[in-house]
């Protein structure tokens, strides 16, 4: 990933100058300001004072925020995002309220089904239809299972619970995602489902990964295991795959090859005695390809470029992988190209997943990275690349 260093007013004023398809000494004729001066501010050599900002800003026709890290167009697509998930956040609210008289529902076989369509959505990667609907689909679980006491109901609520914590994770949305957790945790316990309640643990441990905290993220884990001990069912036998799956990502955050080596070999055993792709299962997709796909993405968290480069070539997505699989698949490969210094293959891929999942590659922040790093090594600035910049608000 960039370092921190890349991250400051120089580095961008680099990328906008490249974007406008413009040299330094272009721009540099274009301000008030020498050429020289111009280049030290872009390695980060020299501060950009308030008076450059302004000067570079007007002479490339952007907003000056573009350039002090808080773009106009970032802010526009995130209030139009929280409007989308507002509805979400209160329909979570709902969760201790009982049954309310006003809503007529539909038949909790309905609903069930409902619940498991709205999870299929968001692997789809069809995240604004999914987060339409699923506030309503909240409401009316939510009646139900206080009405009927249902296990089947208590778990479909919480399987939308998981869809509000995705869809809220997808589009940046991080404390939504707790609380939509949160609420799993409690319709799971109702519902009496260890399964539900691991799979709860495998997700807040992702988000500890997220944050840079291994420690919690490996205390989830186990606890995740602990939960299915007792289970013998083929359902459990796929959580704790995935569960494995999880340690390894949490692994690779903390730089620990040998513990990334180990779960990786688990859930590869575990995958033989799964069989095929498990996609009957919660939508996980455990299987021998979600698990290259962990050891890819390993590779790249403890920045192993090279490796995870060979890795990603020799991976063969089958037909029936999930869209959102197969989107992150195509940014995280983007990324190591673009790592390696295969620029044209990186945009390749970018432009793919754009076409695989356009919601879900706008809104991936590795999706910036990479295409931040292309601007970066960029000589001259291709249509293609500087599209994509534009699309992503960059």
């Amino acid at each position: 990933m960039p370092a921190p260093s890349d991250d400051h007013t120089g580095a961008r004023i680099k990328e906008q100058r490249k974007l406008a398809r413009l040299t330094q000494k272009q721009l540099a004729g274009q301000i008030p300001y020498s050429y020289s001066l111009l280049n030290q501010v872009e390695c980060g050599a020299r501060p950009a004072t308030d008076d450059f900002v302004n000067a570079v800003a007007g002479a490339l026709g952007i907003d000056i925020t573009v350039l002090t890290g808080q773009p106009y167009t970032s802010e526009v697509q995130h209030n139009r995002l929280a409007m989308l998930v507002r509805p979400i956040r209160e329909a979570l609210d709902l969760y201790d309220l009982g049954a309310n008289p006003d809503i007529v529902a539909r038949p909790a076989a309905a609903l069930i089904q409902e619940a498991d369509r709205l999870c299929q959505e968001v692997r789809a990667t069809h995240l604004r239809s999914a987060a339409a609907d699923l506030p309503g689909v909240i409401a009316e679980l939510t009646h139900v299972a206080w009405t009927s006491q249902s296990t089947p109901v208590w778990q479909a609520l919480a399987s939308t619970y998981r869809t509000a914590h995705d869809i809220a994770l997808k589009v940046g949305f991080f404390d939504l995602s707790t609380v939509a957790l949160d609420r799993m945790e409690w319709a799971a316990a109702r519902a009496s489902d260890p399964v539900l309640a691991a799979i709860r643990q495998y997700k807040r441990a992702l988000g500890y990964h997220k944050i840079g905290a291994p420690v919690v993220g490996q205390r989830l884990i186990s606890s995740g295991h602990s939960l299915l001990a007792l289970e013998p069912s083929r359902e459990a036998l796929v959580v704790t795959g995935q569960l494995h799956l999880g340690a390894s990502a949490v692994a690779a955050r903390a730089g620990d090859d040998g513990t990334v080596a180990t779960h990786i070999t688990a859930a590869r055993e575990v995958a033989k005695r799964v069989g095929g792709e498990a996609r009957d299962v919660h939508w996980l997709s455990f299987g021998h390809t979600n698990v290259k796909l962990h050891e890819m993405g390993a590779s790249v968290e403890m920045r192993q470029y090279d490796d995870a480069l060979v890795q990603a070539r020799e991976i063969e997505l089958p037909p029936t992988m999930l869209t959102s699989r197969r989107a992150r698949f195509l940014i995280d490969w983007a990324f190591v190209e673009m790592e390696t210094g295969q620029s044209e293959s990186s945009l390749k891929h970018l432009v793919e997943a754009r076409k695989t999942a356009p919601e879900q590659t706008r809104y991936h922040p590795e999706t910036r990275e990479t295409i931040s790093g292309l601007v970066r090594k960029a000589r001259t600035t291709p249509d293609t690349l500087g599209h994509m910049a534009a699309w992503i608000g960059l």
